[in-house]
């Protein structure tokens, strides 16, 4: 089934068109046709951009994109694997206090009778029998889910978020373009559009009166929690995973809202409730904002080859699990449906709709159809379910007049055969609005997405604006976000003081210090963030140190030196191949460094970093995201200066982000389990590294080597004063409690995060993964450096091989199959 998130992202921008609209007017009229109070606004906001800017209105785009890129905002098209930077323009769509009032309410109602219609199909399907609504209709849409019939929601909420797509027309006129109720695609960047211009823009929003989006967060939460069964419940929000196209805004709210975010392998169904698997063990889970596609939700009772659902959720549903939106509630998005919703507003509410749709014509109706016939090239043709029909295999929107003659033949062929397959839509002209383009303002035409929420007490709250899509080569004639397209905050402007319409008073918040869920999964990524961002670390540190000791013994034909043991190490940790020993020194650093092809080496590990990172958007801080997503250092292959400079940006980078994290995360388990995968890493490294460079026997060079790779050559020669020699080196890098990237120092890290973590056992003993770990910190502290023996290294790395399995099979999810990570190959 189609991706919801491809309504707003998708790869191809002309093959669409839900509205048209003529190129944009010349700059000397943009703000022409504003009147009255809302033209002060429209000029003082252009003056306000003209005076952050220093008057160079082009430099402004520029520095809103860095804003962007420092938030870490984000989109996929589809068919992407890399994400794009979010495109934002600095102009925001400007709409008056009481227009809005007028859209608001619209909405409002609108919202009301979409949830009337949904109760009624899932219920008594009293508008079905009366005739006010085909079965076919209901039947043919992809979303209809017959699990769903009879089975009510808590509170009989099957709605609790939607949103809109709304164009306004020359005249001023709005309408209802599309109805989304399955997933609110595009909520969360429209918050985070505004939190960028607010870092952009100082407090331009603030002065010219524009109202906040706190409040409309903080409902959509208290409606969340309203219907659940107890008093403190528990909320998550449901994700496919960060492959989907709007992952980071999942993740983004998330963390604004203070959500769990979870994926179906998170989950588990026991004696019907949700729980969520955490390392404390199940957690029970009383309400969800799901953002999968109903029939991937459940594999038992939807689609069976869904590997992102969770088993049995319908049957916690039918024990009163709060699910928002309630599954099958897409049944109303077909294109076939807006044309019964001004009959069904009279029948259900008595009222006619305040917000008027699009003109559509559903062709399973005589006279309607006879109506798209007669004026076909005045229409847009779609298919009714949004499937592939005969004339439109793709499923998407066609211009009656831009078809060929054999086009139109073949869905003329294919509405006589199957008519109540196909809709009809009239074309739509868009009012524009000035947007800010190559250092100028100019007209652009708009669409715009608004949100509505269910608050505590069942109401419906509108977001106040939502942001508004406009295109950047003047046509907008897609629903999509494609590529060249902007997308725009919107501002609601009310005419008194900001400080006269301030927010309501919110009540008063219980005080906690706990860290909230930490679901397995999510310990899992952070463990392993901090293991492979320590290889790379120390990677880069072996590749510096292979250049740096290569210079002076180039010409030596003979001998096992520093620079060999080096090079074997990196060999050893999958940063070269094993061709690579017939290589020259340079060489194999450039390729360590810089080779995606070769596991180990630091630009495949720092991917891989980066893609645990994007799993865990919702618990990094904004700073060590900004440092994780640096981009990686330039050099020239053939200088070795270059790659001891890039090897350098690399050590101070990862620096950077264990400082940012130390400093940034709460020191609660998720931040244990990033440093616990660090220390593991560096001390499995300390002993690698050490078996390679000191087999028994070393020379100077090569302890000086080793030195160097733990950074303590300086603390060496300060508490010795002489050359190293084997002993007092191994001392130092193995023993020493004190010495911070030393084995024995890790060891007591590692102690002290396992002590640390939640109990899993009832009997009150130390966990196994605790117990080894107490074990091996005992080895060490008994051992005499002038004992060590390559013996003594090699059951070190087994005990620390076991404990890594240990923490694994007592904290993360085990499931066959699931986990990537390679568990002790990274320790061999």
């Amino acid at each position: 089934m189609a991706d919801p998130a491809a309504d707003l992202f998708g790869p191809d921008p002309a093959s669409d068109p839900l509205a048209h609209y003529s190129p944009a007017e010349p700059q000397a009229d943009v703000f022409r046709a504003a009147q009255g109070p809302i033209a002060d606004a429209w000029r003082n906001l252009a003056a306000g951009l003209a005076l952050q800017s220093q008057g160079d209105l082009a430099g402004l785009q520029h520095y809103i994109d860095r804003q962007v890129e420092d938030l870490g905002l984000a989109f996929r098209v589809a068919g992407d694997e890399e994400e794009r930077p979010w495109p934002l323009n600095p102009m925001p769509l400007v709409i008056s206090a009481a227009e809005w009032s007028g859209i608001e309410a619209g909405l409002a109602q609108r919202a009301e009778l979409l949830e009337r219609v949904i109760a009624d199909i899932y219920g008594p399907q009293d508008l079905i029998r009366g005739g006010h609504l085909p079965a076919v209709v209901v039947s043919g849409s992809p979303h209809f889910a017959r699990r769903m019939v009879g089975l009510e929601p808590p509170g009989g909420r099957h709605l609790n978020v939607c949103s809109f797509d709304l164009a306004r027309g020359p005249d001023g006129e709005w309408r209802v373009l599309t109805d989304r109720v399955r997933l609110p695609v595009g909520i969360g960047y429209a918050l985070e559009n505004r939190l960028a211009l607010m870092r952009s823009t100082g407090g331009l929003a603030g002065r010219l009166g524009a109202r906040s989006h706190a409040s409309f967060f903080e409902a959509l939460r208290r409606g969340l929690a309203a219907n659940c069964q107890r008093a403190d419940p528990r909320l998550a929000l449901l994700t496919p995973g960060r492959f989907n196209q709007s992952y980071p805004e999942q993740a983004y709210l998330a963390r604004y809202m203070g959500l769990a975010l979870v994926e179906g392998r998170d989950l588990a169904v026991r004696d019907g409730r949700l729980f969520v698997r955490t390392i404390a063990g199940l957690k029970r889970i009383d309400g969800l904002w799901r953002w999968i596609n109903a029939r991937d939700i459940d594999p038992l009772h939807f689609d069976a080859r869904s590997r992102i659902g969770v088993p049995n959720l319908i049957s916690a549903c039918e024990q009163g699990l709060v699910l928002a939106n309630w599954p099958g509630v897409g049944v109303v998005e077909t294109r076939a449906m807006p044309a019964f919703l001004p009959r069904l507003a009279r029948e259900l509410l008595g009222e006619p709709l305040a917000l008027p749709n699009v003109a559509t014509w559903w062709c399973g109706g005589e006279a309607e159809r006879k109506r798209v016939l007669d004026n076909f090239d005045k229409l847009v043709v779609s298919s009714a379910f949004k499937q592939q029909v005969a004339g439109l295999e793709d499923g998407r929107t066609r211009v009656g007049a831009s078809m060929s003659p054999d086009e139109r033949a073949a869905i003329m062929a294919g509405i006589a055969r199957r008519p109540m397959d196909y809709t009809a839509q009239e074309i739509v002209h868009l009012s524009t609005t000035p947007a800010l383009a190559d250092g100028h303002f100019e007209a652009r035409g708009f669409t715009l997405r608004a949100f509505l929420v269910r608050d505590g007490d069942g109401r419906w709250v509108a977001m106040p604006g939502g942001f508004a899509r406009i295109s950047k080569s003047g046509e907008l004639r897609t629903s999509l976000m494609g590529l060249g397209d902007h997308s725009v905050d919107v501002w609601v402007i009310d005419p008194e003081p900001p400080e006269s319409h301030a927010e309501a008073a919110l009540p008063a918040t219980a005080i906690r210090r706990e860290e909230g869920l930490l679901p397995a999964q999510a310990a899992d990524n952070l463990y392993w963030i901090g293991r492979y961002g320590e290889r790379l670390n120390q990677t880069a540190r072996a590749i510096r140190a292979l250049v740096s000791h290569s210079a002076g013994v180039m010409a030596r034909a003979e001998g096992v030196t520093a620079t060999t043991r080096l090079a074997n190490l990196l060999r050893r940790w999958n940063a070269a191949p094993p061709a690579s020993i017939k290589w020259q020194p340079i060489r194999l650093a450039a390729t360590a460094l810089d080779e995606r092809a070769q596991p180990g080496s630091v630009r495949q590990l720092t991917g891989m970093t980066h893609d645990l990172a994007l799993l865990l958007r919702d618990r990094l801080t904004r700073d060590t995201w900004r440092a994780i997503n640096r981009p990686f250092p330039s050099f020239d292959a053939e200088d070795a200066d270059e790659l001891v400079d890039a090897c350098d940006l690399i050590v101070e980078r990862q620096a950077a982000v264990a400082r940012l994290a130390s400093d940034g995360m709460s020191h609660t388990a998720g931040w244990r389990f990033l440093d616990l995968g660090m220390a593991l890493e560096r001390a499995s490294l300390a002993l690698q590294a050490v078996r390679e460079l000191v087999p028994g026997k070393a020379s100077g060079e090569d302890l000086s080597a080793l030195l160097d790779l733990f950074d303590c050559l300086g603390l060496y020669r300060s508490r010795y004063l002489a050359i190293p020699t084997i002993a007092p080196v191994l001392d130092m890098v193995l023993l020493d409690p004190l010495q911070p990237r030393g084995f024995a120092y890790q060891l007591a890290v590692i102690d002290r995060h396992l002590a640390a973590l939640p109990p899993l056992r009832d009997d009150g003993l130390p966990e196994t993964a605790h117990l080894l770990a107490r074990n091996l910190v005992a080895s060490v502290e008994a051992q005499a450096a002038q004992e060590i023996v390559p013996a003594t290294l090699d059951g070190w790395l087994g005990q620390l091989a076991g404990l890594s399995d240990a923490i694994s099979r007592s904290y993360f999810l085990q499931q066959e199959g699931q986990d990537s990570k390679p568990p002790t190959s990274f320790l061999a």
